[in-house]
């Protein structure tokens, strides 16, 4: 294969990701019309698990090895998985996906904000608390509190926002955590990711006979979406964003961030008819504004880069691959 059919091959990849992640919003949507938001997580991380331990049965990949490192995956899977998954399932009842896909770019600003709290003697530079600054305003806007005085639908309407915002600072302290503990841990993303969904997967199974109750509503849409959400954004999208980090390397991977809520909210005007208000493209833009600042990104600003996850609970790059 030339430079060149590699370099097309990953910009495909890309896009492919880019659409993936972008319509996991989308397929939330569509899956909480015929479960409850524990049902579409449950069945969301069960077919993600059954396709990355199919990869790692088809790869001949080695499981990894030692108590510390389960113990410590038990976290990321927790913080990276079951915790942000439930929430935005549970939002996903009250927003429009749209909006849920913008606040899912909010995750470096996040990773930011508790990066003095998870890694010891870590400071903020000036440049990421500007960055972090202008983030935070973008996503004031985003919520746009001013549009919920006097409406009916404001018990619902906050707790989500929060929600959306308390999953993606699980990402964030996620996306640290393995920094800190895991960086060196010496196994591939791929066999990381299948350990994180597995464990998530046995977690959720766990708790399902008293979070995953009520009735089911099974039609073709509705298993479609669970699938797309799990085979695909839960499973598959580890391989490809893989792919893109042997070949691009994490800085320009994580771009997958800023095209992915575009995607969300084009998806969900289209087939689901949301209606978009000026504030969330806008605040989206301000929040992405906010995470090029931080990272030295915006012209005369430099300044160190931010280790986040780029994009729906994907895991960073880590070192010394194992295989």
């Amino acid at each position: 294969m030339s430079p060149s059919d590699n370099t097309r091959g990953t910009v495909a990849v890309f896009v492919a990701l880019s659409l993936v992640w972008g319509a996991s919003f989308l397929f939330m949507k569509v899956g909480l019309e015929g479960l409850s938001p524990a049902q579409l997580v449950l069945g969301r991380l069960t077919l993600g698990a059954a396709a990355l331990v199919a990869i790692m049965v088809a790869t001949r990949r080695r499981w990894p090895r030692g108590r510390a490192i389960w113990m410590h995956m038990l976290v990321v899977s927790l913080a990276l998985a079951v915790i942000p998954y439930s929430l935005f399932a549970w939002a996903g009842q009250y927003l429009p996906s749209s909006l849920s896909s913008i606040y899912n770019a909010t995750t470096p600003i996040m990773t930011l904000l508790l990066m003095p709290l998870v890694l010891a003697g870590q400071r903020l530079t000036r440049t990421q608390i500007v960055g972090l600054g202008v983030g935070l305003g973008g996503v004031v806007v985003l919520a746009a509190p001013w549009r919920l005085v006097g409406v009916d639908q404001v018990p619902e309407l906050l707790p989500a926002q929060l929600a959306c915002l308390g999953a993606t600072a699980s990402y964030g302290f996620a996306g640290l955590y393995l920094r800190r503990f895991l960086s060196d841990s010496g196994y591939d993303t791929i066999t990381l990711s299948t350990v994180q969904i597995g464990l998530a997967a046995i977690i959720v199974w766990l708790l399902a006979p008293f979070t995953a109750r009520g009735e089911v509503s099974l039609d073709v849409p509705v298993l479609l979406a669970v699938a797309g959400l799990g085979v695909l954004g839960t499973g598959v999208a580890y391989i490809w964003y893989n792919r893109i980090l042997h070949d691009w390397g994490p800085a320009r991977a994580s771009t997958v961030t800023y095209l992915s809520p575009v995607v969300g909210v084009v998806l969900g005007v289209v087939v689901l008819g949301e209606s978009v208000h000026w504030n969330q493209p806008l605040g989206g833009l301000i929040v992405v504004l906010g995470v090029l600042a931080s990272q030295g990104r915006v012209p005369g600003m430099r300044g160190r880069s931010v280790v986040g996850v780029p994009a729906d609970g994907a895991l960073p790059a880590v070192s010394k691959t194992r295989e």
